[in-house]
């Protein structure tokens, strides 16, 4: 045998992985070609943030996208997944600011300019070690088409972007109350923030009404912000506070007087039906205020200290604060009554920092319009479409219950915000290009929402606002984006609204929304739980292709997927099995080549059936990938590989492989060749290293696996008559198998077979393959009949169209096996004396919990049948 063709005698993942990305690389075999007589196909990867090593959550993102890739441009599709990464404005920065305290320094103590500079250090860093990553788990992706958030081409969409929505009106300047992180001192958008359920408390406060011996009640959980009270509210129709209406209070601690004004806002049944009004640091106060025409007064700084507005608190930490004037308002009999009180506390996603509603003077886009129109999008035949199907009312949902997006950030590291104010007239002048008299204009120091930029990637990444850029105009809109369903507002509909804005399409026909990756009891994985994994890990002990194969097959779309260590063995396990089959083809197979693949000749039933399975598996392997159902695509590969391939068909072909009829032996070698080279090819998207490793071994033409098209049906290869036969012989031979290890019957033993056909034609078909049933059924004599003296004593199976003999003697020592059935007997009669005696206990049934007692009843009932049987079997050799 030619060293060529032969593998090795053990499968090791490590070194079939080892060099291969690069073979794939050199051959630019993932590269979009532009090839017009081909359909283009698209996919944009969701840009890892280059903030540190990615997890198993994008491992299985990514390897859903590969597999996708893979099938595709085996179909012949000209196909584009093109790679890139996110800048991850306030993480990235957060991880430089940490980088840069371990050397003592600030970013401040480098400036703006050189703080960039170390930004971009770490970028570069991150991105080949993000590469490193992408490797090693096989992903054919196309580096000449990198992108990254800001290089220049996607900073210029982004400015485009914002220019033309700041002309049209949809992006505006103002004071709003937004989501403030004190620790990193910056502004979120709603979706940056995670509640938590936090164990807190009400305290209770009577303000004192001016010039009266009145007071009026009010609850707040956060007493450090009443020093920036400007009202207190009622509704305009609760009877118990019309004489108030229009009075003032006065504010304890500070002293200031603030109205009490009548607001629809206030639920009169909830608390005293009175409320505090902190225009600056609540979103419903800040809209009370400005109906009501209030002040707003901040009391806080951006660190979260007070501000000189909190008069003797002014330095202290928010919740020092807190702690001190509860202290003092109870030391004044403001504060009379505290009660203990759980509620969803607002966390910043980034830093976990507790985040603060914040009065600021910041950029927004106006979202009704842009979600409008996605709304209408949605509703014609150009509509995204999500599967599974049910994400597209949580899409739908959030856009039908849109809020204004607070667009900008206080960092450094990302796109700047390109407006300029002129120092003395306040005016403000937005462009791409500072103004001509500089000196007199200030940059806003902001940067934008890193999903800002990511909003635009699937066109962005194509070279608009260049609308005649080649790759923009043939491979967008994408056709499929895959991501996880916590980020469907975050990205998905942020894409969905933009890519409709600015260039009038979807920017995918399909998105495939997929859940969270947990440990095995079903928890979120996370640093605090220790419970966490990483995917590198996982190739190092059992390869990138066992990985792979988990993660595609171990949940349906939209489900989560529990992480199995035990299950990635058991997929290792499947991909040995694959490395020993084609190891067995291979070593028959020596100077056999692709030309002398011959199907013509004289096809066995093994033959027929097995080209008639391949057929079947193409055919719902096919379907279900195009429909993302990987698991069902790997279920039916792996029953296909596993149990029809190498446990029948691999053992049916040793006989005429080591049999003296060369033209079987070469019509056999033939079969072998084709359906190992189709099974290859069907695995490759979920397996790519093994398959090509195995494919470049087989009889091939081609450089790769990768660039090999994909198996079709051929429909002069399907057999229902065959595959018919087939199953009632592997039922035979399975039930032969059985009785033998029911009545502890060796196979290397000879027995006696009978086996009576319902028909001459079953008969005449079973004789023609009496060569499998002395093979596997190893019989000392074999009879096939449609009349037969059936022996008094033998093990009976019944299979479609025959019965199945096995007479008793000879096939056991009838003393041995009385002796030992008798006891079989005492065992299963003593079991159903105790749990009988346990059912007739009325304190037990009635007392115990109903599935306890189900439990019982359904033991009788097992060791009743099994107690049946053995009589059965009794009674059957004592005759």
């Amino acid at each position: 045998m030619t060293s060529e063709q032969s593998l090795p005698s053990k499968y090791n993942p490590q070194e079939v992985e080892k060099n291969r990305y690069s073979f794939w690389l050199d051959g630019k075999f993932f590269e979009a070609t532009n090839d017009t007589t081909k359909e283009p196909f698209s996919i944009v990867i969701p840009p890892p943030n280059v903030t540190g090593k990615l997890h198993l959550g994008h491992a299985w993102d990514t390897t859903m996208q590969d597999t996708i890739a893979r099938m595709k441009r085996m179909q012949g599709y000209d196909v584009l997944w093109l790679p890139g990464m996110d800048h991850a404005g306030i993480a990235t920065q957060a991880k430089v600011e940490a980088k840069l305290r371990e050397e003592g320094l600030s970013k401040y103590d480098l400036g703006r300019e050189k703080f960039l500079e170390k930004s971009w250090e770490w970028k570069e860093e991150y991105a080949n070690f993000i590469r490193k990553q992408w490797s090693k788990v096989g992903l054919g992706l196309d580096y000449s088409r990198e992108r990254f958030t800001m290089d220049k081409g996607l900073s210029d969409a982004v400015q485009e972007v914002f220019i033309k929505l700041y002309e049209k009106g949809l992006i505006y300047r103002g004071e709003y109350i937004i989501n403030w992180d004190p620790r990193t001192k910056t502004a979120l958008s709603d979706i940056e923030v995670i509640y938590e359920e936090v164990q807190g408390h009400f305290y209770h406060m009577r303000y004192p009404i001016k010039d009266s011996e009145e007071t009026i009640e009010i609850a707040t959980t956060r007493p450090e912000t009443m020093l920036g009270d400007t009202a207190v509210a009622v509704h305009p129709d609760d009877e118990r506070y019309q004489h108030l209406i229009g009075k003032t209070v006065i504010l304890p601690i500070v002293g200031r007087e603030i109205k009490i004004v009548a607001d629809n806002y206030v639920d009169k049944e909830f608390g005293s039906g009175a409320v505090k009004i902190t225009p600056a640091h609540d979103p419903n106060d800040f809209e009370i205020g400005n109906r009501h025409n209030l002040k707003r007064v901040l009391v806080m700084n951006e660190d979260g200290t007070m501000n000189k507005n909190a008069g003797k608190y002014e330095g202290m930490d928010r919740f020092e604060c807190r702690k001190q004037i509860v202290e003092d308002l109870q030391e004044n009999g403001i504060l009379f009554k505290i009660e203990e009180h759980t509620h969803q506390v607002g966390h910043s996603e980034r830093s976990g920092a507790v985040v603060e509603p914040y009065l600021s003077t910041q950029w927004f886009v106006k979202m009704q319009p842009l979600a409008d129109e996605s709304i209408k999008m949605q509703q014609g035949a150009e509509k995204v479409n999500f599967v599974p199907e049910r994400f597209e009312r949580t899409y739908m949902h959030w856009m039908d219950n849109i809020r204004d997006w607070c667009i900008s950030r206080q960092l450094w590291w990302g796109h700047r915000i390109p407006a300029w104010y002129h120092k003395e007239t306040g005016e403000i002048y937005v462009g791409k290009e500072a103004p001509e008299d500089i000196e007199k204009w200030k940059q806003d120091e902001d940067v934008l929402d890193t999903w800002f930029s990511s909003a635009l990637w699937p066109f962005s990444t194509m070279g608009w606002p260049n609308e005649e850029a080649k790759d923009y105009k043939r491979y967008f809109p994408t056709d499929v984006l895959v991501t996880g369903y916590d980020i469907i507002f975050f990205w998905v509909a942020r894409m969905i609204f933009q890519s409709k804005e600015f260039t009038g399409k979807r920017p995918f026909k399909d998105v495939l929304i997929h859940g969270l990756i947990r440990d095995e009891q079903g928890r979120k994985m996370s640093k605090s739980l220790g419970n966490g994994v990483d995917p590198m890990d996982v190739i190092d002990k059992y390869g990138a292709d066992s990985l792979r194969y988990f993660l595609l097959t171990g949940s349906t779309p939209g489900q989560d997927l529990r992480f199995s260590w035990q299950k990635v063995e058991a997929t290792w396990n499947f991909a040995n099995k694959v490395w020993n089959a084609s190891r067995f083809a291979l070593m028959n197979m020596e100077g056999f080549t692709y030309e002398d693949i011959d199907l013509s000749g004289e096809l066995s039933l093994a033959d027929k059936w097995i080209l008639t399975r391949l057929n079947e598996t193409i055919e719902q392997v096919t379907k279900n990938t195009d429909k993302y159902e990987f698991g069902e695509a790997g279920r039916y590969l792996y029953n296909f590989i596993w149990d029809e391939l190498c446990d029948w068909y691999i053992e049916m072909a040793k006989l005429p492989l080591y049999g003296e009829d060369e033209a079987q032996k070469q019509t056999t070698r033939s079969v072998l060749a084709y359906v190992f080279d189709q099974t290859m090819r069907m695995l490759h998207p979920f397996m790519p290293f093994i398959t090509e490793e195995i494919w470049q071994k087989l009889p091939h033409q081609g450089e790769s696996i990768t660039v090999a098209s994909w198996p079709k049906v051929r429909q002069e290869f399907h057999d229902e008559q065959a595959a018919k036969e087939m199953k009632r012989l592997v039922a035979i031979i399975k039930s032969v198998r059985n009785i033998r290890a029911e009545v502890d019957t060796p196979m290397s033993k000879q027995i006696q077979l009978l086996i009576q056909a319902e028909t001459e034609a079953i008969a005449e078909e079973l004789e023609s393959e009496r060569q499998y049933l002395e093979r596997f059924c190893n019989p000392s004599k074999l009879i096939i009949a449609t009349e037969l003296d059936t022996p008094e004593q033998a093990m009976t199976a019944v299979v479609t169209g025959a019965q199945v003999y096995l007479p008793l003697e000879g096939l056991i020592d009838f003393d041995k096996e009385i002796a030992r059935l008798e006891k079989e007997l005492e065992k299963w009669t003593k079991e159903v004396q105790l749990v009988r005696k346990k059912l007739s206990n009325p304190g037990f049934v009635n007392k115990a919990p109903e599935a306890i007692v189900e439990k019982e009843r359904q033991k009788e009932k097992d060791y009743l049948d099994k107690q049946e049987k053995v009589q059965e079997r009794l009674k059957e050799l004592k005759n």
